[in-house]
């Protein structure tokens, strides 16, 4: 039984620990002698590896070492330094360490963010003018799951309430993986967290002559309605409990499953797997699954957690499900996450027309990036898709590929982070008063929830860990839309959209009766 969690001091019950909830324990046992003989053993192994190391040149001499808790680096002799992880104390590790570097000198930028990242100054705009008071971010905590305040580079958590499954804990994770990347780099700030899949801010709560200023929350998506700010959901750290690996590893296996099942030699269907229960939009799409009656093309399969989390996931690798040369994308109850899985394996993607947003998918341009279908007649809009498609091989390619590519390069886990990043000072920029630490949060770090870890959640750990600090700087911020040019983009947006549900139209009318 887990005792001790640095959760409990947060004010999560024993019964409702996610640390318990995941799996893991805690040993409270004192180690055995044999096992100290053991550590000492291994510890006098490692000294007399690394002196051999130094003496045979294999550990570079020009690795500066720390001074006074802050590391000094040249761009021209800059070596990587690895940012251990110490779990001295093992699974009773409850204290952060006191050695983490606080600055890694000073990178310039090298590249130039993705533009999608010009949403981030939207997000940001409702308080461009008014700024953001304490009052505003307290305000935020009716559907929070957490507070986050980060002072001098550390991290301090407050839990209001458990999430479903591990998105706080991923969440928070990801966060501390931003802090190893870029450690010293972020300003003090203080926000609020809801982790659930629905945005909750409606702007129309904010309206009018006597309206307060809205309330800044973050969360996974975003609507036209409403003015929550919208963050990487946790599924790119990993999702434990269904087994979904963190997106650096995920990334790559998708990637090599495109190279092993080439386009052309895919099922000339659109696929589409998931779990038609969640909503009623679903329930009326699986509709559209073959039958004796009709042929949507359209092959459509229901996805069974249960039965998959007993069968050990045996058919549930996302890298083994691009074998169609469509993919379908339709919301759940809100924006889903499989979209970035989706849109990655470069068969063209049918986007069920969306309601929400994520931090990236603004970026996506139709008949670029995607194909657009109608919500209202998603049936006839896929077959007629995808008959098209088969009919204009080289033009539906390229729209997978480019999604593929904007996948694969623009959402890579350095965009993630610097996504964030930037994301972060400039919403750091508008706050109009000193963060302080809460009086029931508690610092947090790598070591709090790493060490403590067991089984799958412990492996995407790992597999997901920044391991030493970034070797440059983040990418260059761009700058803000341009109201006038913000209305174009849309504008060419639903100009492409309502040219595709013209071609569709005519299809559809020359069709025998």
């Amino acid at each position: 039984m887990l005792q001790g969690s640095f959760w409990s001091k947060v004010g999560v019950s024993s019964e409702h620990d996610p640390l318990k909830k995941m799996g893991w324990h805690v040993k409270n046992k004192a180690p055995a002698r044999s096992t100290t003989i053991l550590i000492v053993i291994l510890f006098f192994g490692v000294y007399m590896y690394s002196n051999y190391c130094i003496d045979s040149n294999l550990l570079s001499r020009s690795t500066p070492a720390p001074v006074n808790n802050q590391i000094v680096q040249d761009q021209k002799t800059f070596k990587r330094i690895e940012i251990p992880l110490n779990c001295s104390a093992g699974k009773l590790t409850r204290t952060c360490p006191t050695n983490y570097p606080e600055n890694v000198g000073e990178f310039a930028s090298t590249t130039e963010c993705p533009n999608y990242f010009r949403w981030i100054h939207e997000d940001l705009l409702p308080w461009k003018n008014t700024g953001i008071t304490l009052d505003m971010v307290e305000r935020a905590k009716r559907t929070a799951n957490f507070r986050l305040t980060i002072l001098d580079g550390k991290a301090y958590m407050e839990m209001y309430k458990k999430s479903f499954h591990s998105r706080d804990m991923n969440t928070i994770w990801g966060i501390l993986q931003l802090l190893r990347r870029y450690p010293g780099k972020l300003p003090d700030l203080d926000l609020m967290f809801d982790c659930l899949d629905w945005p909750a801010i409606k702007s129309s709560d904010y309206q009018g002559p006597n309206a307060t200023s809205p309330p800044p929350l973050f969360c996974y998506s975003g609507n036209a309605e409403t003015l929550d700010i919208v963050f990487p959901d946790w599924s790119f750290w990993g999702w434990p409990e269904i087994n979904i690996k963190p997106w650096n590893i995920l990334s790559k296996e998708i990637q090599e499953g495109n190279r092993n099942t080439k386009w052309i030699d895919r099922d000339k269907y659109a696929y589409w797997k998931g779990n038609p229960s969640v909503a009623p939009n679903r329930r009326e799409f699986i509709k559209c699954n073959v039958s004796a009656k009709n042929d949507w093309n359209a092959r459509l399969y229901a996805q069974d957690w249960r039965s998959e989390t007993r069968k050990g996931y045996q058919n549930s690798n996302l890298a083994t499900q691009c074998t169609h040369r469509y993919k379908i994308y339709i919301e759940g109850q809100a924006w889903s996450v499989s979209e970035k899985y989706i849109l990655a394996c470069d068969s063209p993607t049918l986007l069920i027309k969306p309601i929400y947003y994520d931090f990236f998918t603004r970026g996506l341009v139709p008949m670029q990036h995607y194909w657009p279908i109608k919500a209202n007649d998603s049936c006839r809009s896929i077959k007629f898709a995808v008959d098209w498609g088969n009919d204009h091989i080289e033009k539906v390619q390229a729209i997978g590929r480019a999604a593929s590519n904007l996948m694969h390069e623009g959402v890579k886990m350095d965009n993630v982070y610097d996504y964030m990043f930037h994301l972060l000072n400039e919403y750091a920029k508008l706050l109009r008063y000193k963060p302080t630490i809460p009086s029931k949060a508690v610092n947090i770090c790598t070591e709090t929830l790493a060490c403590q870890a067991d089984g799958t959640a412990e492996r995407f750990m790992m597999e997901s860990m920044v391991k030493s600090p970034g070797d440059s700087g983040p990418c260059s911020l761009p700058p803000p839309f341009d109201p006038p040019d913000l209305q174009d983009l849309l504008r060419k947006n639903d100009d492409s959209i309502n040219e595709v549900e013209m071609l569709e139209g005519k299809f559809w009318e020359n069709q025998p009766k």
